[in-house]
């Protein structure tokens, strides 16, 4: 052990490890059973008068956050994953040697307590200890006050300290995982099968974006870590499975924001014989469901707004929210060229190699989505943006689709499915062109799933929403970061 890279109190602290040892006390025991967590006995005991001491016994764990001595008695707080309670230790009770060893322990370390259940005269429930043991010895101390963990950037890199000494914190990721929980439940409901899908994959597909490279050994083979769900939980529709989902983690090599995660949840389904309206119907069930169901309400503060879930949601056209928000009518530019001159008067530096469709979502995010607090649906996207969706029959030049939308963000995108697979291959062929032009984010050919379409998919509605970003919002936490245990930081020097 390197003494000199810890502080004076880590060197008080490895030195009582050394004395605990020297008197064969394990600072360090392999188990400890435990009969009682606290929070079950704050509730039994909610009632106990003060002053009354019980003949019944509990032994509970915990990690110490407070430790008061006065002479023979002292009194430290401990608290376990369920909450905080008090042992009031004494002398008389352990005896002189026992007690006196307690002076080894510290603020951090981790305890077991055998006694009596009492209410003190002050009205805090405790155990009278009769028994104390040192379950984990801690050789570095808390940050110094109970919400001194302030620094944004020591939560992300040291959560664990977060936890400890957050509440709020922990109820936090507590709510989460009922919230990913309940959205299986809905899902199940509606007799969707969960399944699993490879992470790794040849051709990274179904989304717009850069991936991450990997590499596998034992094939010697380039990967992808994927980006989306989408091309594989159509291959299981094709294969005659009718109702599919998945919540799995996917990865997109891109900038960081206040929304925006290299490394996130999504949760994707496919629903075979349904359509973009079908969809948008069980889309607003599930929405105000998973809201009722974690949070109790479907009205909620985000940033100084009241978002207003109560259904039906308003349904808003693309071409027409562009025309209203810029005055540009997007079917009087129809090509790349013609699109450009009217970007850079709107104030956009167009990229000439990016295609229509990216420069018409660069006008969408910059004049439209930020203006769209209510939850509503944008519907019936240009063609030119979505090149996995099916066409209007009646005007091909727009497709089958919507986007949920509320706080200004993206918070669900779904199509109806394109199952044609000459079209495909042709959507595919000119995605490629584009990449050949510099487009990075660009979708590529997936011969194999043009194989599979070959064999014939059902008209399919599919959907997908980030787990993240959907929960931040609703939480009203600053940054996405506050509802992903440990997003990843850059290296400190």
């Amino acid at each position: 052990m390197a003494e000199e890279n810890y502080s004076e109190q880590e060197l008080i602290r490895i030195e009582k490890l050394k004395e605990l040892r020297s008197k064969n006390i394990n600072p360090y025991p392999s188990t400890f059973e435990k009969t009682h967590n606290i929070g079950e006995l704050q509730e039994k005991y909610k009632d106990l008068e003060n002053g009354v001491e019980l003949e019944e016994t509990a032994q509970i764990t915990g990690r110490v956050m407070a430790w008061r001595t006065g002479g023979k008695v002292s009194f430290v707080d401990i608290k376990d994953d369920s909450g905080k309670m008090q042992l009031f230790v004494s002398i008389n009770q352990l005896g002189q040697e026992v007690y006196e060893d307690l002076r080894l322990f510290d603020m951090g370390d981790i305890i077991g307590a055998f006694g009596k259940i009492k209410r003190t005269k002050r009205g805090e429930l405790s155990i009278a200890v009769e028994k104390i043991t040192l379950l984990s010895k801690a050789l570095r101390p808390l940050p110094e006050k109970f919400h001194g963990l302030k620094d944004t950037e020591t939560k992300y890199r040291k959560r664990y300290l977060d936890l400890i000494m957050n509440n709020d914190t922990k109820e936090l990721f507590r709510k989460r995982s009922l919230f990913v929980k309940e959205m299986r439940n809905f899902m199940d409901s509606k007799g969707f099968m969960e399944v699993e899908t490879p992470m790794m994959e040849l051709v990274p597909g179904g989304a717009d974006a850069r991936p991450f490279v990997t590499h596998h050994n034992a094939l010697d083979l380039d990967l992808y870590l994927r980006i989306s769900l989408e091309l594989h939980l159509k291959r299981l529709i094709i294969g005659d499975y009718e109702k599919v989902y998945e919540v799995g983690r996917v990865f997109r090599n891109e900038g960081m924001s206040t929304q925006h995660l290299q490394e996130f949840t999504l949760m994707e389904f496919y629903w075979a014989y349904a359509d973009y309206n079908m969809l948008m119907e069980l889309t607003e069930e599930m929405y105000t469901y998973l809201m009722e169901k974690v949070f109790g309400t479907l009205k909620f503060e985000y940033q100084g707004e009241t978002l207003d879930f109560t259904r039906p949601w308003k349904r808003i056209d693309y071409r027409e929210v562009i025309l209203e928000k810029t005055g540009i009518d997007l079917d009087l530019y129809p090509t790349v060229e013609s699109l450009i001159p009217v970007l850079r008067e709107k104030g956009i530096v167009p990229d000439v190699k990016l295609g229509r469709g990216r420069l018409i979502d660069q006008l969408f995010k910059k004049f439209a989505r930020p203006q769209l607090i209510q939850p509503s649906f944008l519907i019936n996207h240009p063609l030119d943006i979505s090149p996995l969706a099916k066409q209007h029959e009646n005007n091909p030049n727009y497709v089958q689709r919507f986007q949920v939308l509320f706080a200004g963000a993206e918070v669900g995108n779904a199509f109806t499915e394109l199952n044609d697979p000459i079209d495909q291959k042709a959507r595919f062929e000119e995605q490629g062109k584009l990449r050949d032009l510099g487009d990075d984010e660009a979708q590529r050919m997936d011969e194999e799933f043009i194989q599979a379409l070959e064999h014939g998919m059902p008209p399919t509605g599919g959907f997908g929403v980030g787990i993240d970003r959907f929960f931040a919002i609703l939480a009203n936490v600053e940054t996405i970061r506050d509802v992903v245990f440990f997003p990843t930081m850059r290296p400190l020097d």
